[in-house]
């Protein structure tokens, strides 16, 4: 082509293409990003308000003999033959505010974490409407019911940490006394730090047949891969659980086994994705 019918705006207009392009979906997300924040921000202000429930019966459940866990284990005591072993009448674990603006600032960080929880399913529905155009016909029907099945296993995981992991790894620390002429009373800032990081991490982690399905769909992840590293994806279970619930080792065992059985699924679900794509 001689050279002075070269138009030499071309590859300048095909660029600024692309930039406006990429710009737009910046600020798309960004508005995606905003209402998941309003959301959040809604459902925060809701937890705020509630404080009372949202500290006595929920944040402070675990240290009440009521709590439903202990109910279970003390009905489970009394039917296999053994008594009032497993029942606990009595948690004794004192609860101290040392710093100037620590109940307030507690009051801020737990109404921000119930905030967040309980708007994921409307964070995931603005993460679908964002990646949704980008998806062919059959992939979004593939990933109809991606809102319900990141909920259940969500809400499913946070369950998990509140009602097995927080409760047992409470009564570890209630009754764990080897030093006699010392007294325990723990800062309620680090309770609250346990449960809210418990709680919100095993939802997170129960996450992982979620994200084993897109990794294979999009062939980051196969699974061969998730059969040849199932022992070092073991350790990393056991370390994250170690990270998630110290110091009670029977609470990290207990956080691991639904996580291993989670792997499990989750090479199931990479095995069909990976079917499907050969099909193809």
């Amino acid at each position: 082509m001689p050279l002075d019918q070269i138009d030499l705006n071309d590859d300048y207009e095909i660029s600024e293409e692309k930039n406006m392009s990429f710009m737009a979906h910046l600020e798309e997300l960004r508005w995606h990003l905003i209402r998941s924040a309003i959301a959040i921000l809604i459902f925060f202000i809701i937890a705020f308000i509630g404080y009372r429930i949202l500290f006595d019966k929920i944040i402070f459940g675990p240290l009440n003999a009521d709590f439903p866990t202990y109910k279970i284990l003390c009905y489970i005591s009394e039917n296999i033959g053994v008594g009032d072993t497993l029942c606990i009448s009595e948690i004794n674990i004192p609860l101290q505010i040392t710093t100037f603006l620590g109940e307030f600032l507690t009051h801020l960080k737990v109404s921000f974490v119930a905030g967040f929880i309980l708007a994921f399913p409307y964070i995931i529905f603005e993460l679908w409407r964002f990646v949704k155009p980008a998806l062919q016909k059959k992939e979004r029907r593939y990933a109809r019911g991606l809102i319900f099945f990141c909920s259940i296993l969500f809400f499913t995981g946070v369950s998990f940490g509140y009602f097995v992991i927080s409760p047992f790894t409470i009564n570890f620390v209630a009754n764990y006394n080897v030093i006699s002429n010392a007294k325990t009373d723990i800062h309620l800032g680090s309770y609250i730090s346990f449960i809210t990081s418990v709680v919100v991490a095993a939802g997170l982690m129960f996450e992982m047949p979620i994200f084993a399905y897109f990794f294979s769909k999009i062939g980051i992840l196969t699974p061969e891969f998730l059969k040849t590293y199932r022992k070092h994806a073991v350790v990393v279970m056991l370390v994250l659980s170690a990270i998630v619930t110290p110091p009670d080792v029977f609470s990290q065992v207990l956080l691991s086994m639904p996580l291993y059985f989670l792997y499990e699924i989750s090479i199931l679900i990479s095995s069909k994705v990976n079917k499907s794509i050969d099909d193809e």
